[in-house]
């Protein structure tokens, strides 16, 4: 499983106009260390160029893959790593989902993807290392993942979980934080 992960420093800034700096950081953190627990046993890589998330990911056993220019290169460059180690299928899990509690379904053939609640975003996603799936995050990610899915004539299996749809991108998303991530937020 690959986790991409920029900063704790830089977390959420679009959360800047609610939550100060070092609350922002906290919840990044423990956000991130939920979507490791979901990973159950699949071994897990964050993709970082950030000295703290490294020292963070290396404390708990993670191996560290270095990032690069932007979230598409860097997933790739991962996914290519992994290819290369011989790993025949990987999971893609964004670092700000609350609610993931398991990552499991995502053992499928083909692509399977978890889109954010909106249908835009792709919260996680799954594929063969060997499709030589082009990755395309950000606004209309979801979309842009199916039809690379039709371009490479990959099955696709849509994952509805609501925990896993729920992220955390705008100050609005607080509200869907689980009882034990909520604490976090009013410590502000």
């Amino acid at each position: 499983m690959v986790v991409p992960l920029r900063s704790f420093d830089d977390a959420k800034s679009r959360l800047a106009g609610v939550l100060d700096p070092d609350v922002r950081a906290a919840l990044a953190r423990a956000m991130a260390e939920r979507v490791l627990a979901a990973a159950g046993p699949w071994p897990v890589r964050v993709v970082t160029d950030d000295p703290e998330v490294a020292t963070w990911a290396a404390r708990r056993d993670v191996e560290v893959v270095a990032g690069g220019a932007g979230l598409d290169h860097s997933v790739t460059t991962a996914v290519s790593r992994l290819a290369a180690a011989g790993v025949r299928r990987v999971v893609v899990a964004h670092a700000d989902l609350p609610r993931a509690r398991t990552l499991a379904p995502f053992a499928g053939p083909g692509l399977v993807i978890a889109p954010d609640r909106h249908a835009d975003g792709s919260n996680v996603v799954a594929v063969p290392t060997d499709a030589d799936f082009r990755f395309a995050y950000g606004p209309g990610s979801y979309a842009r993942h199916l039809a690379e899915a039709r371009r490479l004539g990959l099955a696709v299996t849509i994952v509805d979980d609501p925990d896993l749809a729920w992220d955390v991108d705008h100050p609005d998303d607080l509200a869907g934080l689980p009882p034990d991530l909520a604490p976090l937020v009013r410590a502000r």
